[in-house]
C-alpha cells in the first residue's frame, strides 16, 4: 500500500478483516511473515481503542496523543478541534468508563483522526454511532486522504466503501481474494454473497399438492439481464416463470422485498393493474415486473 493509498478492505465475517488490522496496528503478532509500516498509525478498531476507563476524556485525549508519538504542545493545539468534533464538552472531566459507546467511539474517532496520523486504520467501529455521527467521520477521513494521508478502511457498508476508497482488497478465509479497483472488488464482494445458483435465478421446488398455479422460477433482472447483483442506479426488475393446471389469462404475482434486517422495504402486485392479461388463456408464462431504476 503506497502512500496517500484509500484502500477499503471488505470480506465476510471472519475473512480476517480485524485480524489484519490488529496486524497493522502492532497489537497481534503475524504468525508467519512481517510488516513494514513507514509512518505514525492511528487506529481505532474498537469502542474505545486505547482509552484507560479510570482516566477522564481530557486525560485520554492527551494519553492518546502521546502514545502516537505527540508533543503536548501538539495535543494541546488541536484539541480544542477534537473536542468540538467529538461533541463531548460537558464530560471532558468525566472518566471515560461512564461514557456510552457512542460516546467513547466519538471521542475515540476524534483522537485518532485529528493529532496528525500519517496512516489512519478504522474497522467497523462507526457502526456503533448515529447517523449523523456517521456522515461527519466519513466527511473527516475525506479530508484526512485528501492531505496525502493513508487511509484503510474495514467496513461492510458497500456505499461508505465506494465513497471513501479508491482501492480495494477482498479477503476470504484469511487469504487474499481480489485487489484492484473499489468498484471491481465491492462488486467481487456482493457477487459472492449472492445465492450461487446460475444466471441469478432461483429455482423454486415441485410444486405442491392441490395447487392450481405455482411459480417455476423466479429471477432478478439487472438492467434487463438475470443477475445477483443490484447496484444503485441500475434498473430492477423481477421475472416469474409460472405454470397453471387450467388455462388462465390474467395470472397474479405479489411481491415483497425486505432489508438485510428483515424489515418490509417494499410489496406490490398485478391485481390492480389494468395490463398484464395474455390475448388468450395459457397454462405457462412468464410474467416481468419493472420496479425502474434504483
Amino acid at each position: 500500500i503506497g502512500r496517500g493509498e484509500r484502500v477499503g478492505i471488505v470480506g465476510r465475517n471472519g475473512a480476517g478483516k480485524s485480524t489484519l488490522l490488529k496486524i497493522l496496528s502492532r497489537i497481534t503478532d503475524p504468525t508467519r511473515g512481517r510488516v513494514t509500516i513507514a509512518g505514525r498509525v492511528a487506529s481505532l478498531l474498537e469502542v474505545g481503542t486505547g482509552f484507560h476507563p479510570e482516566l477522564t476524556g481530557r486525560e485520554n485525549v492527551f494519553l492518546n496523543g502521546a502514545i502516537l508519538g505527540m508533543k503536548r504542545s501538539e495535543i494541546q493545539r488541536r484539541f480544542d478541534e477534537i473536542v468540538a468534533f467529538a461533541e463531548v464538552e460537558k464530560f471532558l472531566d468525566t472518566p471515560v468508563k461512564r461514557y456510552s459507546s457512542g460516546m467513547y467511539v466519538r471521542l475515540g474517532f476524534a483522537v485518532a483522526a485529528h493529532l496528525d496520523p500519517e496512516i489512519l486504520i478504522v474497522d467497523e467501529v462507526l457502526s456503533v454511532g448515529d447517523a449523523k455521527f456517521q456522515k461527519k467521520c466519513l466527511g473527516k477521513m475525506s479530508e484526512v486522504a485528501g492531505s496525502g494521508r493513508t487511509v484503510l478502511f474495514v467496513s461492510h457498508n458497500m456505499g461508505a466503501v465506494r465513497t471513501l476508497c479508491t482501492t480495494g482488497i477482498l479477503l476470504q478465509n484469511g487469504g487474499l481474494l481480489a485487489r484492484g479497483r473499489i468498484e471491481d472488488v465491492t462488486a467481487a464482494y456482493l457477487n459472492d454473497l449472492g445465492p450461487g445458483s446460475s444466471g441469478g435465478t432461483v429455482v423454486l421446488a415441485r410444486p405442491p399438492e392441490r395447487c392450481a398455479v405455482w411459480m417455476e422460477s423466479v429471477s432478478l433482472l439487472r438492467n434487463g439481464e438475470p443477475s445477483t447483483v443490484i447496484e444503485a442506479g441500475d434498473r430492477l426488475g423481477l421475472a416469474v416463470r409460472f405454470r397453471s393446471a387450467e388455462p388462465i389469462r390474467k395470472p397474479i404475482v405479489g411481491y415483497l422485498i425486505r432489508s438485510a434486517r428483515g424489515e418490509n422495504a417494499l410489496n406490490a402486485n398485478n391485481y390492480f393493474l389494468p395490463s398484464g392479461e395474455y390475448p388468450a388463456p395459457v397454462t405457462e408464462g412468464t410474467i416481468v415486473c419493472d420496479l425502474g431504476s434504483l
